[in-house]
């Protein structure tokens, strides 16, 4: 066999040093794709080789580009930025394609999470309140009563309940929680705690308005203080912003009273350990095997699951107020992972 010419090896090698492949080169030189591999092999043998396959049908611009579009919001899922690339992209791609490459560069597809929705000026009273307090002390948020509302279902969503299966087992019994139409009833709870552990718990009779918050103040929440030991000098009282929260008639018992309310950011249901304790306690009647027959046996289910909540479960909420806080002031009043 005739050597090549030294100006063809010369251009074969100007051409593996820009990158191209053995057919790109073979193409544009004549040459046979085994004999530019030996001359390789020979002379340019640290060159890195080509993994072989399909070109990428999306370049790594474009691939950014993709990943800027959904994290500035602009697009959610693979089928918003397919749309968006037509008008980039020489060549027409799937949504599998850009769900591929997505995947490969790291992100994945997850649900929505249900939180509040934060307007600006949430946000803002968000930081406000993360600002005021990122120098408290556990010492500090000992103090603090935490007090809110809940609504426990008789039958069905109070949480998600796991089971394991075998492979290719049918629909039975055992894989199934049972529901019903209309949902079969439920309550309405107000409770508190602190960092000796839960107080009174209460259930809501009929509608809850201002009347009937207050009323509840002046049984549940003095009647948790003289079991603690405390009084009103002694605590900060925390309650969301629901109106009859605010009321007029709630502000003056408040004051009447020597209460000292903590100002509260509105959509904060994160930077409240209750809404945890609310977790605790739904898991607790969760796990009993039979559902109540009545709204009777729940309230006393939910009366005995209340009193075995611990002081020790009630302090490891309120030591996470600083990580809070701080989760706050890192998302610039925005959302956080509680």
């Amino acid at each position: 066999m005739r050597p090549l010419p030294q100006q063809t090896v010369n251009d074969i090698l100007s051409l593996l040093d820009q990158g191209l492949s053995l057919s790109q080169i073979s193409t544009q030189t004549g040459v046979h794709t085994s004999t530019i591999s030996k001359i390789r092999s020979k002379l340019r043998f640290n060159l890195p080789k080509s993994k072989g396959g399909r070109p990428s049908k999306l370049s790594s611009t474009t691939i950014n580009y993709a990943q800027r579009l959904i994290c500035s919001g602009e697009a959610d899922t693979a089928v918003d930025v397919h749309k968006q690339l037509k008008d980039v992209c020489t060549k027409p791609v799937s949504t599998q394609t850009v769900r591929r490459h997505l995947k490969k560069h790291g992100m994945k597809a997850v649900v929505k999470r249900k939180r509040p929705l934060l307007l600006k000026r949430h946000i803002r009273a968000r930081l406000d309140f993360a600002l005021a307090h990122q120098d408290w002390t556990l010492e500090d948020w000992k103090r603090v009563i935490w007090s809110d509302e809940t609504k426990i279902n008789r039958l069905g969503s109070d949480g998600r309940k796991w089971v394991w299966k075998k492979t290719g087992e049918g629909l039975s019994s055992r894989l199934v929680e049972g529901t019903m139409k209309y949902g079969g009833g439920s309550l309405m709870l107000w409770g508190c705690f602190g960092w000796e552990g839960p107080g009174y718990a209460m259930k809501i009779e009929g509608k809850m308005d201002a009347n009937l918050y207050v009323s509840i103040l002046e049984d549940a929440l003095q009647d948790s203080l003289e079991y603690w030991d405390q009084t009103p000098d002694d605590i900060v009282f925390q309650q969301d912003n629901d109106p009859k929260h605010t009321s007029k008639k709630a502000k003056t018992w408040f004051k009447d009273h020597g209460f000292e309310v903590m100002e509260w950011p509105a959509q904060s249901p994160d930077l409240n350990p209750i809404e945890h304790l609310w977790g605790i306690l739904k898991r607790k009647l969760a796990s009993h095997k039979e559902p109540p027959a009545s709204i009777d046996e729940l309230w006393k289910r939910v009366e005995a699951e209340w009193e075995k909540i611990s002081a020790k479960e009630c302090r490891d909420l309120i030591e996470s107020m600083p990580r809070r806080v701080a989760a706050v002031l890192k998302a610039k009043g925005g959302y956080t992972k509680y």
